[in-house]
């Protein structure tokens, strides 16, 4: 074997990669599970399913040039490790999800600096920070980011409908026809698309465009889409309340509105990179 101060990744031995896949799958065997679930039954995180893989295919990129790198172990990496595992001892005391699920990323964070060192670490900060994005949101910062959201979107919604001759009055969140009465609840306030789009676009970003401020540009386009889609989304089921009826803005109309947003998104999402990767030429 290499003498420890010129080892690489390759030089170190499967069963030791493996005892340590095994600690942490020990570690996090009841909260991993309960994470997946939420990916399965909240379609505010159906993305999460997407992340590994995104995050490995990062990784996979990163490789020619991590297996060049000679290992050299850090300290400091021992004092994430033990503030990660405070971290998910304080969640578990507290039962708070997030905490115990974003101390996964800590940890592995804590345990590449431990083991190999700042290069490495470096290397791989993006695909151990992209996994952040499968973590869901604690309802608290959920629900406080989607209200105001809502409000936006419903306010600037009656003004399209408005300037289109439609009879409408807002109250809130609560659009009123002459009809029939309208609530913008959360899965149209745009933070359902956000919190997708965003890892989206970062991923985008990284993978398609070169230089920190085209990626910033793309990563931040991702609200105003997600917030515009949504509104158009709104608008549209009120002028078909409007002409025919609520039943029609109902039903086959509101589960396909979803879809048809989420990939309206995605389209300005490819087309914003596009045009970016045009830009200076």
């Amino acid at each position: 074997m290499a003498n420890s101060a010129e080892q690489t990744l390759t030089d170190i031995p499967k069963l030791h990669l493996l005892m340590l896949v095994v600690a942490i799958g020990v570690t996090y065997a009841t909260i991993i599970p309960g994470m997946v679930d939420d990916w399965s039954n909240d379609p505010n995180y159906s993305h999460g399913f997407l992340v590994p893989l995104i995050s490995g295919y990062f990784l996979w990129q990163s490789w020619p040039e991590l297996k060049q790198v000679t290992l050299k172990p850090n300290n400091a990496g021992l004092a994430v490790i033990v503030g990660s595992l405070l971290l998910l001892a304080l969640g578990y005391v507290g039962v708070e999800y997030f905490t115990m699920r974003a101390s996964l990323v800590f940890l592995l964070a804590g345990i590449v600096l431990f083991w190999c060192g700042w290069t490495v670490l470096r290397i791989t900060a993006l695909p151990i920070a992209f996994l952040l994005f499968m973590v869901p949101l604690p309802y608290i910062v959920y629900d406080a980011l989607a209200f105001p959201l809502k409000l936006f979107v419903t306010k600037y919604s009656v003004m399209s409908l408005k300037l289109m001759g439609i009879t409408v009055v807002r109250e809130g969140n609560i659009i009123m026809f002459p009809q029939t009465v309208f609530e913008v609840a959360d899965a149209c306030s745009g933070l359902r698309s956000l919190v997708s789009l965003l890892a989206l676009a970062v991923a985008m970003a990284f993978l398609t465009q070169q230089g920190s401020v085209r990626r910033t540009i793309l990563i931040i386009s991702a609200l105003p889409i997600a917030i515009a889609t949504n509104m158009f989304r709104v608008i549209a089921t009120g002028v078909l309340a409007q002409f025919y009826g609520a039943k029609a803005a109902e039903g086959f109309f509101h589960e396909f509105a979803g879809m048809a947003v989420f990939a309206l998104a995605m389209a300005l999402l490819i087309a914003t990179s596009a045009l970016l990767r045009r830009i200076g030429r």
